[in-house]
């Protein structure tokens, strides 16, 4: 981890450390003898490396949730529970259920830490916050070039800005992080469904894909956060992350593939003809995020942290589909 070293011994809390992030960070974090960590789970988990006696029982998330018992003795936070991003959506009003916990539930626990005298807030948010896809040559960086209109990438936005009041009004420091997609051992979602299709040898209509897209494994996400705990520079900022290894998804196809030790079926097929179809099938979305681009800035992440990633892309595959 590439950041200024402090002798300070931190307790730190833990929201979402059942969930894929929260078990790699809270490993990560109890192996660290500059760490003692608390998490915050809605039932006793065996499955975690922090052991139970370390372990403090929350309800749902919302505006009205007591966090007292579970911020006592803590000076540091890390929020990552939230309602994400929901590929079969039920609920009849999806932004108001995103707003209940993303929003009110996160500012209802920063504004109880601050008067806990918690002294730095770490938010996991997300790239949605700044956008779904980025055009030939464009990069993300932290400045928000329109208020999203996604109801998670909206609920994350608005989160972030009150938190950076509740920064100004109480003194406690906030540090935000928006990720992309994240990868590594145990991932779902569409990281998986895509390694279950190479796997499982279905011809893919991707060759040539020349769009570039960033990604970020969760051993470089831990060392960040890790490093925001505690770094001086990164009190009251925002901050970007990546592998700083872009790809194109047929790239990452032949990269999973190779790993796998198995010959990829990727096939050429047109891109406007592929996108269109999958809109008539309801499925433009998932298609737009294997055949769009979306790549992010990190350089101010690395220039004010003195901060790179510790992992290239290629050993996390290798963790992350041989596990």
């Amino acid at each position: 981890m590439n950041q200024s070293i402090n002798n300070e011994k931190h307790t730190v809390l833990l929201t979402g450390a059942t969930g894929f992030l929260g078990k790699h960070l809270g490993a990560k974090l109890y192996e660290n003898p500059d760490f003692s960590v608390k998490a915050a789970v809605r039932k006793y988990a065996k499955d975690l490396s922090i052991p139970q006696s370390d372990q403090c029982l929350i309800n749902d998330i919302n505006s009205e949730t007591k966090w007292e018992a579970a911020l006592k003795g803590c000076d540091r936070a890390v929020h990552m529970a939230a309602r994400v991003h929901v590929m079969k959506e039920d609920a009849s009003y999806p932004l108001a259920e995103f707003r209940r916990i993303n929003v009110d539930g996160t500012l209802n626990l920063a504004r109880q830490a601050a008067d806990q005298g918690i002294k730095r807030f770490v938010f996991v948010s997300s790239i949605k916050v700044n956008g779904e896809k980025t055009s030939r040559g464009f990069s993300y960086t932290t400045d928000v070039p329109e208020i999203p209109k996604d109801p998670y990438g909206l609920s994350k936005y608005e989160a972030e800005e009150g938190l950076k009041e509740i920064a100004v009004n109480t003194g406690m420091e906030v540090v935000i992080i928006r990720p992309p997609m994240i990868y590594g051992p145990g991932v779902k979602g569409n990281f998986q469904r895509l390694v279950n299709l190479i796997n499982k040898g279905y011809p893919l209509p991707l060759a040539h894909i020349n769009n570039k897209r960033s990604f970020v494994s969760i051993y470089n996400l831990c060392d960040l956060i890790q490093c925001c705990l505690i770094h001086p520079a990164a009190a009251n900022q925002t901050f970007l992350v990546s592998d700083n290894e872009d790809l194109s998804t047929s790239e990452l196809l032949q990269k999973m593939a190779e790993v796998l030790e198995i010959k990829p079926h990727l096939f050429w097929f047109p891109k406007g003809v592929l996108k269109f179809s999958a809109s008539v099938l309801g499925k433009g979305g998932e298609i737009s995020r294997l055949v769009d681009s979306l790549q992010v800035d990190i350089s101010d992440t690395m220039d004010k942290l003195n901060w790179k990633p510790a992992v290239n892309v290629e050993s996390a595959l290798k963790q992350t589909l041989r596990c």
